[in-house]
């Protein structure tokens, strides 16, 4: 598995420390606000083409293994 800093940093100066997307100021709530409101991951990627689909796909796995381990 992918490790968070490989996915996600936090910048003070960029957005306020919001987590964006590792190697760009994309905030990763981003992904989850798409995803929440029915939008597809594609269109995601289509209205924010510097976020790659290999991070949303870690980063999903990496919400999926958290949330596994609190519920085990």
């Amino acid at each position: 598995m992918t490790s968070i800093p490989q996915l996600i940093t936090l910048w003070p100066d960029v957005l306020s420390g919001t987590p964006v997307f590792a190697g760009n100021a994309r905030a990763v709530k981003n992904l989850l606000d798409y995803l929440r409101a029915g939008d597809s991951i594609n269109t995601l990627l289509k209205d924010f083409p510097w976020v790659k689909r290999e991070q949303v796909d870690a980063i999903l796995a990496l919400v999926e293994t958290l949330l596994m381990e609190q519920v085990s």
